[in-house]
């Protein structure tokens, strides 16, 4: 028996001091974040963005990347300013505020390249972007479930209108689980693999190899968004519009 109360004793112990770090480490993120807050509000841009970074570093966060998004612009860093609005809808896609500062800070780059999709891939992706990978996830597997139970309401049912009524919800809900299943997977995919960078330096020319010997194809300026389509050493395929070309890794920041 003694040896059990000591057992009991140390697990409460042990959940007390785990319960004490974890608010002191919120008191002190709480704390760091107030700071760079008041930093920001008093014009101390740079430390402001230092202690965002510093925050974004333990633990990722949109208001944190929308807030040194916010510090970015105000010291005149468009391109990072750009890529940290970015990162904010990535993890918040309904966030208004870093939409709306995103596109006002795309106004005031060079390059405001435009992707000339089909309306129809345009209107997908922007219902996909519009909840977040376990949102789509849950919501897949709970009309799964749904069109399951319809499915053997259908095929146990006695009565010829439960019956139809059960088929129609068992296809329809399948249907919809299947698009929210597609959607979890392309924004799984899209956060794996981040395939969507910001142009990070002045100027960059996109050349016809991975090579600096290459020929210039078409050149881009810092804040232009890309795509990745493949890595080579030290060199990246990128696209942006309509134009495809290598540049280097080291002159754009992955989304």
């Amino acid at each position: 028996m003694k040896i059990k109360f000591r057992v009991e004793r140390l697990t409460f112990r042990g959940f007390c001091l785990a319960a004490v770090l974890l608010v002191s480490t919120f008191s002190f993120a709480q704390s760091d974040f107030d700071a760079a807050n008041t930093a920001y509000a008093e014009g101390r841009y740079e430390e402001a963005a230092t202690i965002y970074q510093a925050l974004l570093d333990e633990q990722p966060n949109a208001t944190l990347y929308y807030n040194l998004g916010n510090a970015r612009f105000k010291q005149g860093e468009l391109a990072q300013a750009i890529l940290q609005y970015e990162r904010a809808l990535r993890l918040q896609p309904s966030n208004k505020d870093a939409q709306y500062n995103l596109a006002f800070a795309q106004s005031k780059i060079t390059d405001n390249i435009v992707e000339q999709d089909f309306f129809l891939s345009t209107w997908a992706r922007t219902v996909r972007n519009s909840l977040k990978e376990p949102t789509w996830l849950i919501g897949s597997i709970s009309l799964f479930i749904i069109a399951l139970a319809g499915l053997l309401l259908f095929l146990l049912g006695r009565e010829a209108w439960l019956r139809k009524t059960a088929f129609h919800i068992a296809w329809l809900t399948l249907l919809f689980s299947l698009i929210a299943g597609l959607n979890a997977a392309s924004l799984h995919k899209r956060d794996t693999l981040r395939n969507e960078a910001i142009i990070t330096q002045g100027v960059v020319n996109g050349k016809s190899s991975p090579d600096r010997s290459g020929t210039d194809l078409f050149t881009v300026h810092e804040g232009t968004k890309v795509t990745i389509r493949e890595t080579l050493g030290e060199w990246c395929n990128i696209r942006v519009g309509n134009y495809e070309g290598w540049v280097r890794l080291q002159t754009l920041e992955r989304i």
